[in-house]
């Protein structure tokens, strides 16, 4: 009863999350650290912090493989499949809604109400970046990292530049921050022999997939490998995706480029993570299966390559981080973080959520709420839009 209670409460708090996280994956980690580190006390800010860093090392969506792994960590492998189910199914079910025409986001992008929601994740990421700050960077060497970590990704942004100031931020803390052998933080344990099961598992589904696409009719297979090669190749998020999908599905045939971008559009206006865009295109597709049944297919394989890896990689991060060698290398590396947060709090965060005075003040009072009044996000969310829908 206790494991069903707690893979029912993860699957309750990520449904939340799923229809309540607007703002894009910077903003995940910021709804992610104010449920799980500040109010529920699921995990430390050391713990946590390492969580994001391992997911950025791993190609897919980032937001959603922490999610994944908070649910893995929680309540085992049915926990990690309650959060990707809360936190994905909503807006995979809009996303497939929109494909049958059913929901119309006409001119969604210009309303009040989503300008707010972009206001609330300001102020959500702002929350997140300081109380990380304070936690995770507590003296000047580490505060000095975060603030080259975020000039380099805001002078030369790329997935790959991500990966490299954490490399940097790692390397810096191995050499010149002091050993910290009491950090190490109790963990729920997984098989080191399980993780290797899955990584040969995400290779094996990356290599026979394009062969079984090549030698076959069956569009439900092509789907499958497009989707999946998706997922395990491409670094960065949702928008770094969008050109390699691209390629597939219009090059294919199965979608024009019209309503690839009227797709691409109305996934900005919907909660959770820019992957359940592949929902929509394999719902779309002008190829049998599409609708609802393409559509999962397209959601189940684009977001399985990032499951895997997290379930794989796990294991070994888990024995790597209790090293107390490797104690300073993720002091440098969560520095990293905080200055990889805060670029991305610039840009896109702040350059797409305030465009004036009114999105200022909105801002400041939704971040007032977060840390001084203690709000759930959710309810600063629903605020933050209401605001917006009145003033914006």
């Amino acid at each position: 009863m206790g494991g069903m209670k707690n893979i029912m409460g993860v699957f309750t708090v990520f449904l939340r999350l799923g229809l309540t996280s607007f703002g894009g994956p910077v903003a995940h980690l910021g709804y992610f650290r104010d449920e799980f580190v500040v109010r529920r006390k699921w995990m430390n800010e050391q713990e946590y912090a390492d969580l994001v860093a391992l997911c950025q090392f791993l190609p897919g969506p980032a937001s959603s493989q922490v999610g994944f792994a908070v649910g893995l960590k929680r309540a085992g492998k049915a926990g990690g499949l309650a959060a990707w189910l809360g936190f994905t199914i909503p807006s995979a079910l809009i996303m497939i809604a929109f494909a049958y025409g059913v929901a119309s986001f006409s001119g969604a992008l210009d309303s009040g109400w989503l300008k707010g929601l972009k206001v609330a994740a300001v102020a959500v990421v702002a929350h997140a970046v300081w109380g990380m700050a304070v936690k995770l960077c507590p003296d000047r060497l580490r505060a000095v990292i975060a603030v080259i970590s975020a000039c380099a990704v805001l002078a030369f942004s790329s997935g790959i530049m991500q990966i490299g100031v954490i490399i940097a931020g790692g390397g810096a803390g191995y050499f010149l921050i002091v050993r910290q052998q009491g950090e190490a933080v109790a963990q729920k344990r997984f098989s080191v022999r399980s993780g290797a099961f899955y990584l040969i598992l995400f290779l094996a589904f990356l290599i026979l997939l394009p062969f079984a696409a090549a030698y076959t009719d069956l569009h439900a297979v092509r789907l499958a490998d497009s989707f999946y090669r998706a997922g395990s190749l491409v670094f960065g998020g949702g928008h770094v995706v969008l050109p390699l999908i691209q390629a597939e599905v219009t090059a294919g045939g199965w979608l024009g480029r019209d309503e690839f971008m009227a797709g691409y559009g109305a996934v900005q206006a919907v909660p959770g993570p820019l992957f359940t865009f592949a929902a929509y295109l394999g719902a779309a597709s002008h190829a049998a299966p599409n609708g609802f049944a393409g559509g999962m297919i397209a959601l189940v394989f684009i977001f399985l390559p990032s499951m895997l890896l997290v379930m794989g990689v796990l294991p070994f991060w888990e024995k790597l981080r209790s090293l107390p060698a490797a104690q300073s290398v993720l002091a440098g590396t969560n520095a990293a973080v905080v200055g990889l947060l805060l670029a991305a709090f610039y840009d896109p965060v702040f350059t797409e959520g305030i465009k004036g005075r009114a999105e200022v003040i909105t801002a400041l009072c939704a971040f007032g709420l977060l840390q001084f009044m203690k709000t759930p996000s959710w309810v600063v969310v629903v605020l933050s839009a209401a605001a917006g829908f009145v003033l914006l």
